[in-house]
């Protein structure tokens, strides 16, 4: 098989598997939704890395002495088909590399990343963000039982809370936070971040 080194040797229209995505060798970020390939933004710009910086700060001090941990992109995240699939990289069709994630199941945890959902996802937003991608996170998340997902709108300095309804098994709309207030965790209810302070320039 020959090396792929150039993301231009791959059909963007194919179906790819995670065992595929290790043999890659070259500098695009991208991700695989159900097996498409979906590029990722650029490198993320000064305000987008201050704002995860600054929350990532606050859920590591704040789960340090808990059995939960944060991790920061680039980090590989797995999901897969519980009921169909084994866990084997070839039957891996779905890699995101969220923002901000937390995971509470250590076994989830390997050296590849986290197989299996995460507790809790955030994802900051920037302008190379399309509506289209925004859709199929959310659907991807609510579809694999990611419990709290939150969207952070740097411009409009505004947090959407995501929570998945245990009976439905669907995201409603928490709460939306403005950028002046504090913001508290549905997981983690000691939990408040000072939005003023994540958004400060």
């Amino acid at each position: 098989m020959a090396k792929i080194t150039q993301l231009s040797q791959l059909d963007l229209n194919g179906t790819y598997t995670y065992a595929d995505y290790l043999t890659w060798q070259f500098d695009e970020a991208l991700e695989l939704i159900k097996g498409k390939i979906m590029l990722m933004s650029p490198a993320p710009n000064v305000n987008h890395q201050r704002i995860s910086i600054r929350l990532g700060a606050i859920l590591y001090n704040f789960l340090k002495q808990k059995s939960c941990q944060p991790f920061a992109a680039p980090f590989d995240v797995r999901l897969y088909d519980k009921n169909k699939s084994r866990v084997a990289n070839q039957d891996i069709y779905t890699v995101v590399q969220p923002d901000l994630c937390v995971i509470c199941d250590s076994n989830k945890l390997d050296a590849q990343g986290c197989l299996g959902s995460p507790d809790w996802i955030i994802e900051i937003l920037s302008k190379g963000n399309s509506k289209k991608e925004m859709q199929i996170k959310y659907e991807l998340y609510q579809e694999n039982g990611v419990m709290e997902y939150w969207l952070v709108y740097p411009v409009e300095q505004s947090v959407y809370q995501f929570i998945l309804d245990a009976t439905t098994q669907q995201y409603k709309l928490f709460k939306m936070y403005p950028g002046i207030g504090k913001a508290s965790s549905y997981l983690f209810p000691d939990l408040e971040i000072d939005l003023q302070e994540v958004f400060a320039e």
